[in-house]
Formats: structure tokens, C-alpha cells, sequence
């Protein structure tokens, strides 16, 4: 089971170790920073598009950020 929490917190501990804002980040994934903001507090899950986005501009493996 995916924890929406748990995701949340590595979502913001990869923005924070980039030094990025919430705008940076939403602007480069395409989409808007409020649903960036409830992925990082952990009351939605991005659906599998947005994973991939996410993990691309992170530079890590969907697995690694969504599924460990």
C-alpha cells in the first residue's frame, strides 16, 4: 500500500536538498503548485503522468520516490 504521507515527505525532501521553490518545481513538472502542495502534505498521490514528471525532474526512479 502507498503511503501518501511517506511519499509527501520525500517529495519535500527532494525540493528542499535542490533549494527549489514549490513554483519552481510545479512550472517544470507542468502542473499547478497547489496540487504539488497536497502531493508534499501527503493528501493526494499524483497520478502515474505526474510520477513520471516528478521523478524526471528529481532525477530519480518512480520506485525510489513512490513505491520503497
Amino acid at each position: 500500500m502507498i503511503d501518501a504521507k511517506v511519499i509527501g515527505q520525500r517529495l519535500l525532501q527532494l525540493r528542499n536538498n535542490l533549494n527549489k521553490t514549490r513554483k519552481d518545481v510545479a512550472e517544470a513538472c507542468g502542473i499547478s503548485v497547489s496540487a504539488l502542495t497536497m502531493y508534499e502534505i501527503g493528501e493526494r498521490i499524483p497520478r502515474d503522468e505526474i510520477k513520471i514528471r516528478l521523478s524526471n525532474y528529481y532525477k530519480k526512479s518512480i520506485t525510489s520516490i513512490f513505491f520503497k
